[in-house]
């Protein structure tokens, strides 16, 4: 049988939520009906290294906003999917498009909405702090909690394991000068 760290030389792609994973979980309501949230910034720049290195990033979340969106935008994503109350349904076409194996996608969650996604992929993994349902679903559990590095811990892991860690030590810049 094949153990955890086998099944992260096999990844093909990740796929995160972002309230309580990129998050703590809190959210600061604005007049707008947007929110201000928090992230860790060696989240940030993981993604934007394993990006860099040619890994494909998603994001499915129910959150919404101009904010959450351009955070995502900044850190060039592969594909960014807000407002998703059906996250299972977006996987699938997601998979079916980009031609993914789901048994080779790192899937990263923490609440009641992300189990179903979870069940469908071959690598659920959540955040520390994550609701007992979702660390009973899940093959690997993230010393780090939701908006505390959980999400540089899977990546690193993933890049380590294939060789793609280290390759080089310069800063990622997430925005050019000049853009938006």
């Amino acid at each position: 049988m094949e153990n955890f760290k086998e099944k992260l030389t096999r990844v093909e792609a990740f796929v995160f939520d972002v309230d309580g994973v990129f998050t703590d979980g809190g959210l600061v309501p604005l007049a707008d009906g947007d929110f201000v949230r928090t992230y860790h910034a060696r989240d940030g720049y993981a993604v934007t290294y394993a990006v860099s290195e040619g890994y494909s990033i998603y994001i499915i979340t129910g959150g919404r906003g101009e904010t959450l969106k351009r955070r995502f935008d900044m850190l060039k994503v592969t594909g960014f999917y807000p407002n998703v109350a059906d996250k299972c349904a977006v996987l699938r076409e997601l998979a079916e498009r980009e031609g993914l194996n789901l048994a080779n996608v790192v899937y990263m969650g923490d609440d009641i909405p992300d189990l179903g996604v979870m069940r469908m992929v071959g690598i659920p993994v959540c955040p520390a702090d994550a609701c007992h349902e979702i660390i009973d679903t899940a093959i690997y559990v993230s010393q780090y909690a939701g908006g505390k590095g959980c999400v540089r811990d899977i990546i690193e892991q993933v890049l380590r394991a294939k060789g793609d860690w280290l390759k080089h030590t310069v800063g990622m810049h997430t925005v050019k000068e000049g853009e938006k």
